[in-house]
């Protein structure tokens, strides 16, 4: 556990850089593989979708569905993450917050602790996440987040922190992936598994978050 723990360390150490000697440029693609490149630009063109969108959140970068690490998060004085909530019974909505270490912590541990018997998979407690309670009409279990359908929007962290990624629709989760270079085919346990340990990585690239 000691081991496996390391990685929640807010002292992440940097890759250093190695030089390497100049290399001749690659010879250019077969005609086929050539034609396959101007198709893939062509269908990203088509989709319109720019890599870099306005950042939603201070937590969020420019970057479609990626967030800050935690180092440079905390560095920068950035310790609570806030994300709205509405009430399935009243529809009154209101603001929840979460302490950024202290929840990550919480998550890194669980996942150290179950992650070889996940088997990639998503646990029955991330799928079915447990909602709040409703502050404003007492009801129990009835708040869940609010989830933008601008999906570049999507609060991450936040859901990340409140352990709610499964509130996600399967396309919101496979747009996760699909930004993050994870694999986004499959069943929803699987996806929702990739985009938790995605979230988790980007926060601590050194931890032992990897799939």
């Amino acid at each position: 556990m000691e081991e496996d723990n390391k990685g929640l360390d807010l002292s992440l150490s940097l890759s250093s850089e190695l030089s390497s000697p100049p290399q001749q440029p690659p010879p250019p693609p077969p005609p086929f593989a050539a034609a396959q490149q101007i198709v893939r630009r062509r269908s990203k063109a088509s989709e319109g979708k720019d890599p870099h969108v306005p950042a939603a959140f201070v937590w969020a970068t420019t970057h479609r569905a990626k967030v800050h690490s935690l180092e440079y998060l905390i560095s920068n004085d950035i310790h609570k993450i806030t994300g709205d909530v509405e009430c399935k019974q009243c529809q009154g909505q209101f603001v929840v917050e979460y302490d950024l270490r202290t929840k990550f912590i919480e998550i890194g541990l669980f996942i150290c602790s179950k992650k070889n018997n996940m088997h990639q998979r998503a646990p029955k407690q991330w799928l079915n996440p447990q909602l709040l309670d409703c502050k404003i009409c007492q009801q129990k279990q009835c708040v869940k987040p609010v989830i933008l359908k601008e999906k570049k929007s999507i609060n991450w962290l936040f859901l990340l922190l409140g352990q709610m990624l499964g509130c996600c629709t399967l396309e919101q989760l496979k747009y996760f992936c699909e930004h993050t270079d994870n694999h986004r085919t499959g069943a929803k346990n699987r996806v929702l598994y990739l985009t938790y340990i995605g979230l988790c990585k980007q926060l601590d690239p050194m931890g032992p978050f990897d799939p």
